[in-house]
Parts: C-alpha cells; structure tokens; sequence
C-alpha cells in the first residue's frame, strides 16, 4: 500500500524474521520457534493435521541413492486420478521438483482437475507466481510451522507495494493448507519509505487458505480481489497488515501485531490491523473476522478506512488491551466517515470496550451481524469444499 500517515511508528526492535533469514536453507528449523516467540496467545489454537510423512524405508530417486531420502515414502506420491494430479516438491531432490514455482509452471494450463502441489517441510526461498492461467492449484504443506515460502522484496526493490509479494495468486479456485508464507524483507525503521513487504498477495476468486501462516511487518497479507475464506490461520504483522478490497471471512484466526510497544499513558497509535479498499457503494467487499483473537504488541487500530466505503466486521473476538479505545481511523478524512462500514459484534477483552469508540463505528444488532457470521458471507456454499477435500498423504 501507499500513502502512510506520520503517526505510524514502524516496528524496530523485533528481530524475529531477520532471524529466520539466517536459517532459509536448514530444513530443519522450527518456523514455530523462530516466529512465534512473540505471540501469547489469547485463545487456543489447534493446527490442521495434514497426516503422518515418516517412513523408514530407503528411498531412491531416478535410481540414484539419495541419503536425505531416507524417511521419505518410496511409493509417493500416489499416482494421478481422472480428478487429482499430484506435483512433489521436495528442497533435497526427493521427489520431481525442488522449488515450488517449478511445480507450478509443469501444471497444465486452464486445466480443470485439481493440481495439488505437495510441498514437503522446508523453508522454500522463492518469489512464486500462480497466473490467472492456473485455475484449481493446491499448494499443500506439512505445517505452517514446517513449511514455508519466503522471499525479500519490499516496494522499493519491486516498484511498488502490489509486486512485493513473495508469493503472488491470480488464479481462480487457489487452495493452500499448512504452510507459511513469509517476507523476510528487514524490519523497517520509523519513517522509512518503501519498505511496504508483502507475504502474499491473493488477487484470484475463490480461494480458501486452511491453516496457513501469513508473516511480515508492515502489508503482510494483501487480500487483493475476489472471495476468499481464511480458517484457524496465523496472520502477523505492524501497520495495515490486511489491505486490499476483497470480500473475505476469517473464522478461528490469530491476529497477532508486531507493531512498536507504547509505555503506558501514551496514547501514540503504532500500528493498524486492517486497510480495507471498498471504493463505491455497488462493490460487494469487506473483511469480516468471526471467533478470532487479536494480540501482540503496540497500540493499534482495528481499521483504517483507505477506501471511503471500507468495510470491516469483528464478531466474537477477543482482542487484548493493545486495541486503541477509538477503535478505528477514516485516514484523516472526516467524509469517510459517513461511508465507512464498521462494526463489532459480542467481542472480548480489553480491547471490546465500545464506550470511547469513534463515533462512526457500529455496535451491531442480531440481525446487522447476520451476514457476516458464515461462508455465506462469501458464497462459500456455490465454491467452497471442505478441508479434507483433495488431501495428499505421505
């Protein structure tokens, strides 16, 4: 994103992604340990299990011994069905590929099965593309704390915010289950322009992200375009760290902010959750989080209006006290506030208190929330299949 407000203080003292920078090529490191030492999390928290990937049997590739194939299955993956193909990514040459953009460009164009790209643990230090041309890719990990796809461009080395993405998706019916996606772009200092880094980009419709991790600073998710759902995933970053204006339901995340700590008393803001888009009245976007919990460090709005008919829900969710009471901000723009739509709805914790929320924020009816509660929010019942569909064991 572009256009950043001076009262945003960017994020200095946190040195987990610079360390994670120092361990991309040891496949063994702990994505958890590394990254989540900052979070304390206000709500429990249970990964997707995606299946059993040890095997003692030796494994040969192409017939050629491969040590670090090992505890890898001999017999996977499975072979192709009329409706599933099965493109293996593995870091140490055990399987077909060894980066996941290669896996990518072997899929089939406008093919109409499902492409599972199974990607075993490792951290994969790739800028990855899936093209509008690429309809109904899967990309499969073995946990967002085992694998993951990172990169380290900011919108200087990009030419802008939009092409900063480690992993960009601009197609249709887009899946991802138990992986990480991760800018490691260093942490900007305050006042630094054009260090906006995105982790993903997702600009295609229909597109469910199952247990996934989503890391960076300031612009961590971009959730460009289209209808796209978000379950039980890890979403961290600062400043506007869900931008975009797509139409989106987030159910069971953790929102954790990374944003500069305030001593007590200052009322400085540091950081912002959400920067949705909606630019007219006719568009059909908007975010809205059910049952998730917000935590983390600073002081921090639930919202900036960067569109003027911005579009944000929070039901049932637990936020700490690092919630500024305002709540929200129409981006120093007092018209916005007449066109903004944000609501919350039965949520939690110190940062629930509605009592000094600004005065265009809405405290939502039973029948206001409604909408936003389910995947109908999204259409998820003409689109959306259920988690266990096309999973590919080990």
């Amino acid at each position: 994103m572009v256009a950043k407000i001076a009262i945003i203080a960017l994020p200095c003292c946190t040195a987990a992604l610079l360390l994670l920078s120092s361990h991309l090529h040891s496949p063994a490191t702990s994505l958890l340990g590394i990254l989540l030492d900052l979070a304390t999390p206000s709500l429990p928290f249970y990964l997707l299990a995606s299946g059993n990937t040890n095997s003692t049997e030796n494994h040969r590739y192409r017939d050629e011994y491969n040590p670090f194939c090992d505890d890898f299955p001999p017999d996977f993956p499975p072979p192709d069905t009329a409706t599933v193909s099965i493109f293996c990514v593995d870091p140490n040459g055990c399987c077909s590929f060894t980066t996941v953009q290669a896996a990518v460009n072997a899929v089939p164009s406008f093919s109409r099965k499902r492409n599972v790209v199974w990607i075993n643990k490792g951290i994969y230090y790739e800028k990855v593309t899936v093209p509008a041309t690429k309809p109904n890719i899967t990309f499969q990990g073995q946990g967002f704390d085992l694998t993951a796809i990172a990169w380290n461009d900011t919108a200087n080395s990009s030419h802008g915010t939009f092409y900063s993405a480690s992993v960009s998706v601009f197609a249709t019916g887009f899946v991802a289950k138990n992986i990480s996606f991760i800018n490691v772009a260093p942490i900007p200092r305050p006042g630094d322009v054009g260090a906006q880094a995105v982790a993903l980009r997702i600009g295609g419709d229909q597109a469910a992200f199952w247990g996934c991790g989503f890391f960076g600073a300031q612009d961590t998710l971009h959730d460009d375009r289209g209808r796209h759902y978000f379950k039980e995933c890890f979403i961290q970053g600062s400043i506007d760290f869900i931008f975009g204006d797509a139409r989106s339901l987030y159910e069971n995340c953790r929102v954790i902010s990374m944003a500069d700590a305030v001593p007590a008393g200052v009322r400085t803001i540091t950081g912002s959750v959400t920067a949705h888009g909606r630019e007219s009245e006719e568009e059909k976007t908007g975010y809205s989080f059910v049952n998730c919990s917000i935590g983390g460090t600073g002081r921090i709005w639930l919202g900036r209006a960067w569109r003027p008919y911005s579009t944000v829900v929070f039901a049932y969710t637990s936020m700490s006290d690092i919630i500024a009471s305002e709540g929200w901000n129409d981006w120093n723009d007092s018209s916005r506030d007449q066109t903004v739509f944000y609501g919350e709805y039965r949520c939690t914790g110190d940062g629930a208190n509605l009592s000094d929320r600004v005065p265009y924020a809405q405290k939502l009816s039973d029948g206001q929330v409604l909408p936003y509660l389910n995947t109908s929010y999204i259409d998820g019942d003409r689109w959306l299949m259920p988690y266990c569909d096309s999973l590919i064991f080990a």
